[in-house]
């Protein structure tokens, strides 16, 4: 076991105090292992596009994070990561072929104006303000709040607008 002695060496104890070099070994290490996530699980993963995605990217980054300065087990921590993203690309792929497993985890969308009246319940709900609805609207191209026939708030986060019978 003299290689896994040495590898030990290169990259410091775990966990406890490792020197700068040796944290710019892992640093490395992680970084290539980042990138391996992202080449084995789409960019989709840690391009924060739901919340499921925004919530992988926060334990990988944590994890990966703990990894490098040596406040967790080197191995152990990568191994557990490569779990987190496993068990993602499995959600993420029971959730595109079963309608009511992706609505459990990734919500519905919320209707925030319909027929051009807006749904203060909802809004309410949904914590969105006039200004967030008016906004949307100026940046699908649309005039203002005004104009917008239809808007919602998608399973992304973001808000969605449309008026009269184009689709924007």
């Amino acid at each position: 076991m003299d290689w896994l002695d040495d590898f030990h060496y290169l990259i410091g104890s775990d966990p406890g105090g490792i020197s700068w070099w040796q944290m710019s070994i892992r640093a490395v290490l992680v970084f290539v292992f980042g990138l391996v996530l992202i080449r084995l699980f789409g960019r989709r993963a840690f391009g924060q596009q739901t919340a499921l995605d925004i919530f992988l990217a926060i334990i990988v980054g944590s994890n990966l994070g703990r990894a490098i300065t040596g406040n967790a087990p080197f191995g152990p921590t990568l191994a557990a990561t490569m779990v987190l993203a496993i068990l993602y690309w499995i959600v993420r792929h029971a959730t595109a072929r079963f309608s009511r497993f992706s609505n459990l985890i990734k919500g519905h969308p919320i209707p925030l104006v319909e027929h051009g009246r807006l749904k203060a319940k909802a809004m309410r709900g949904a914590a969105v303000s006039v200004g967030d609805i008016d906004e949307s609207a100026r940046e699908s191209g649309l005039p203002g709040l005004d104009s917008v026939e239809e808007a919602r708030l998608e399973r992304s986060g973001r808000i969605s607008t449309r008026s009269g019978g184009s689709a924007e």
